[in-house]
């Protein structure tokens, strides 16, 4: 159980330690979830909603364990992070040795259909299905099936330049669920509590990107099982 409460500055220092995956592939939409994108999706899971201290934790498509090795020092009880990418999890072992996590978190390198069991809490960051159409579907269904609360991310489609530009300044605020994703998810069980857009960056990272970075806008759903 956690004895203190940890500032968000601390927890970016340390999620900042975490390095990101040195050869990611195309494919699997390998994009390492910002610094400060995974503390605000840690914190709104952790005090907003008191969905991590104590808790048991997964993280789905784990990469280099930003979200786990989050969890684990927000006080989880128990955390998980699988991913199909063997080199992924070598370095969130490493990246676990490097923060004194290594005790607290089970790496698990496979693909996400092999996990079973229930889990309080399930944290993602799926593949947008930029590269492979649908590819998050396969997460939230997984996240569901083993979760009883979910935070996950997904892409946002709109493209307003007022509601962007607000949005960096306020760097979060709360948006309506996509249609679709709101149906897939309650024929699945699931029900939203609260979706949030959040600007998400990333570097350049592979030859088809045509910027030194890339900003975009993210939905940050949280969804409870019925």
């Amino acid at each position: 159980m956690q004895k203190r409460f940890v500032r968000k500055l601390d927890l970016e220092m340390l999620l900042s330690q975490v390095k990101p995956h040195p050869s990611p592939k195309p494919s699997l939409e390998q994009y390492t979830i910002p610094v400060d994108v995974a503390a605000t999706m840690l914190y709104i899971a952790a005090y907003t909603n008191n969905d991590i201290v104590g808790k048991t934790v997964l993280d789905l498509g784990c990469g280099t364990g930003r979200l786990a090795l989050g969890a684990a020092v927000l006080g989880a009880k128990q955390v998980a992070g699988v991913d199909i990418d063997k080199d992924g999890v070598k370095l969130a072992v490493k990246n676990s040795l490097r923060t004194n996590l290594k005790e607290k978190i089970q790496w698990i390198v496979a693909d996400i259909n092999v996990i079973h069991g229930n889990f309080d809490t399930v944290l993602q960051n799926p593949p947008f299905g930029v590269q492979r159409r649908k590819a998050d579907r396969k997460f939230l269904e997984k996240a569901l099936e083993t979760g009883k609360v979910i935070y996950s991310l997904h892409k946002d489609p709109r493209k307003d330049k007022a509601f962007i530009k607000k949005l960096k300044a306020n760097n979060i605020a709360p948006v309506a669920p996509s249609p679709f994703l709101e149906t897939f998810i309650e024929e699945r069980g699931g029900k939203i509590k609260a979706v949030y857009a959040i600007m998400m960056t990333i570097p350049y990272m592979f030859s088809f990107h045509v910027k030194r970075k890339h900003e975009f806008v993210v939905d940050l759903y949280i969804i409870e099982k019925r």
